[in-house]
């Protein structure tokens, strides 16, 4: 549901002009460095702001909010944002920008200067993420948010078109690799769209997509999350291999990850691009529960 106190069409947003004038004044220059490819169409951001399908309790996290391009079409559809921004000049500036464009959103924002990839914890509780990310952190930005913000139900961020098509695939799927398997963990994944590189300043050289995700109850494991992340990066790791050679050095032996394989219900002649993350999760617990047999008494 979308908040009903949506302003006009437009109001408020910034366009390409707008977006430069904000550069010029703080002397940026994007950098690579932070992947910092800002936003200039504001139809752009609007059609985000639709996909996140927000309520108007939903607390969202905005990561690398940037010049507050898709920040101030967030506002109005939401209780509030939570803007995560490692660069400390835009992370100044940018409850000047809200103040001057949406005043009667300006209580909303909160901004918290600091690397999205090591925050321990956020503010607020956030509900939904939506952002748009940086090429080069993506996938780890978002697998370390949902694990350390546990009050996040929905996710849709816009990453390069090759994380996004990774990100959506299914077993099987000749895309589907440890982000995928990964992001199972957590929830249903979804591409959501397509974005062309135009509407970003600096131009990429790639397209873009939207990614969503929406959070369900992770695999049944007793070995848990690291250890079931554990076996899907050794059985990618060597993708033409198959699992029993693959998860060779993590069982122990050949053998020993033949038989873990057969006590999770796995063919040990298949490989890691046919299995979902609940398959995973057993052969982490058959791992687990191998280890643990083989443990001297007392």
């Amino acid at each position: 549901m979308v908040s009903v106190d949506e302003p006009d069409a437009g109001a408020g947003l910034l366009g390409g002009g707008d977006i430069r004038a904000l550069a010029a004044e703080l002397g940026l220059r994007p950098t690579k460095r932070w992947g910092q490819n800002f936003v200039v169409d504001p139809n752009t951001v609007r059609r985000i702001a639709r996909s996140a399908r927000l309520s108007p309790d939903d607390v969202v996290l905005e990561v690398g909010p940037g010049l507050g391009s898709l920040t101030l079409a967030l506002l109005p559809h939401a209780a509030a944002v939570v803007a995560v921004e490692v660069d400390p000049t835009l992370a100044a500036r940018l409850p000047q920008t809200v103040g001057e464009r949406l005043p009667a959103y300006a209580d909303r924002l909160t901004v918290v200067q600091a690397d999205a990839l090591h925050v321990a914890s956020v503010p607020g509780e956030p509900t939904a993420l939506v952002a748009n990310l940086p090429y080069n952190v993506a996938v780890p930005v978002v697998l370390h948010l949902l694990d350390v913000v546990p009050t996040l139900r929905t996710v849709l961020v816009m990453v390069q078109k090759e994380v996004a098509d990774r990100l959506a695939a299914g077993p099987g799927s000749r895309t589907y690799g440890v982000p995928s398997a990964k992001a199972q963990w957590y929830g249903r994944t979804e591409a959501a769209g397509d974005v062309g590189a135009s509407v970003f300043w600096p131009v990429p050289n790639v397209g873009s997509g939207l990614v969503r995700i929406t959070r369900t109850e992770p695999p049944r494991s007793t070995a848990g999350r690291a250890a079931t992340f554990a076996v899907v990066d050794a059985a990618f790791s060597q993708r033409r291999k198959t699992l029993r050679s693959a998860l060779a050095g993590l069982a122990g032996s050949p053998t020993a990850a033949q038989e873990a394989l057969v006590a999770a219900g796995v063919d040990p002649g298949s490989r890691g691009e046919q299995l979902d993350i609940a398959a995973f999760a057993r052969i982490a617990d058959a791992l687990a529960d191998a280890r643990a047999s083989s443990m001297p008494a007392g």
